[in-house]
């Protein structure tokens, strides 16, 4: 027989103090969805809506939408954020109701904020921003027929855009999981960006659509990659010593290619290549070998702050893990596209928040002092403590 769950208490919910600047944020969102409403009926909205998903990723408590809906029943959050008693039903409604686009301008407001977290060698310019972009995939619900994935198994894929300085994530596109990436990366990129991908975003024509709007890529390339040498650029020892191999000007792509790039640079990295078989414990696909190549447009970096790049785009992957599994977004509380959208939006709003509570990126550590304040285990001079020991570490 299932165990009954507990109900949540007031003296289980605390920390509201860090919440009240995004919760004056949100106001702007109040009368969002009420267009039709002419009888004023609505008791919900959008601000109280989104910031009861905060509630549920900084409280360890709350792991469902059931769980949302009686953290709306405790006098404190009522009193606190003006949040009126909700039902599953108004919770499940507000998903389709309430525009998720509209959550986009108050992560833009927050970004301005945000200042650098993260140092990336050699590379000094601050007219782009570094931007890695990758996919990861979340298993749905079965009743998601939008989002089939395969035979017998739904899924969503999330297309993030995680700026590498400032260690947040800055957008989220979230398709069925067979969406292809490349499409979906080409329909927003944007100008004065330095794209940072892996081989699964080596296509010439998106690499050249790049450089038409003024923006670059570092972007690793297939190892078996057709390219015609130009000119072997010479190695600096700071170069060898960081595991460049070579550093080349090159015409990319042979003859059969539909887009061939002239002129671009090929930095060749010395990397350590794990097991590619699920015996030998890897994750599968080809095999690695001892060498990666990077293409990129970019000649006014030294060879070894574009491996560095590329290197930081480690960070995309410890995100993900990050906004799966400490977020708790790899349970959905909403079957929609727009719901879920809301969702992967206010995940990266509690991202901003802790990075500007901290001056760092978020980290497992830091979260859970957060979540232990939330739930009144650890006191504000504690939590504070925290934060003030973080800044010194800057």
């Amino acid at each position: 027989m299932r165990k009954k769950r507990k109900k949540i208490k007031d003296s289980e919910l605390e920390g509201f103090k860090y919440l009240k600047a995004i919760s004056k944020l949100l106001e702007k969102l109040h009368d969002a969805g009420c267009a039709r409403d002419i009888a004023g009926n609505r008791t919900l909205h959008m601000d109280q809506y989104t910031m009861l998903i905060l509630l549920y990723m900084f409280n360890p408590i709350c792991r469902s939408l059931r769980s949302i809906q009686q953290v709306s029943e405790l006098k404190k959050v009522q009193k606190f954020f003006g949040v009126p008693r909700a039902s599953l039903g108004s919770l499940s409604e507000a998903s389709t109701v309430f525009d998720s686009g509209l959550l986009k301008n108050i992560i833009l407001e927050l970004s301005k904020k945000l200042k650098d977290v993260s140092h990336i060698p050699g590379f000094k310019n601050k007219n782009d921003i570094l931007t890695a972009v990758d996919g990861s995939v979340i298993e749905a619900s079965g009743k998601m027929a939008w989002a089939l994935w395969r035979t017998d198994r739904n899924g969503i894929k999330i297309h993030c855009h995680y700026e590498l300085t400032k260690g947040i994530p800055m957008d989220i596109e979230v398709t069925d999981a067979n969406a292809n990436e490349k499409l979906v990366l080409d329909a927003k990129l944007q100008s004065n960006r330095v794209y940072v991908t892996d081989r699964g975003y080596a296509k010439y024509s998106l690499l050249k659509a790049m450089m038409d709007i003024d923006s670059s890529f570092v972007c690793r390339i297939r190892d078996n990659a057709i390219y015609e040498t130009l000119e072997n650029k010479p190695l600096s020892d700071k170069a060898i010593e960081d595991g460049i191999v070579f550093d080349r000007i090159v015409n990319l792509g042979g003859e059969t290619t539909d887009t061939k790039l002239k002129n671009i640079r090929i930095v060749a990295v010395k990397c350590n290549p794990k097991p590619h078989s699920s015996k030998s414990g890897g994750r599968g696909g080809p095999k690695q070998g001892d060498v990666i190549l990077i293409a990129t447009d970019r000649f006014d970096l030294e060879a070894e702050a574009i491996g560095a790049i590329y290197k930081a785009r480690w960070d995309i992957e410890i995100f993900f893990r990050f906004f799966k599994h400490i977020l708790g977004c790899r349970h959905l509380i909403s079957e929609n596209k727009n719901g879920i959208e809301i969702q992967m939006y206010m995940a990266i709003i509690a991202c901003m928040l802790i990075s500007l509570w901290t001056g760092r990126k978020p980290t497992l550590r830091t979260y859970e002092m957060v979540c232990w304040y939330f739930v009144g285990m650890a006191d504000l001079e504690e939590l504070e403590a925290h934060i003030a020991k973080l800044k010194i570490q800057n």
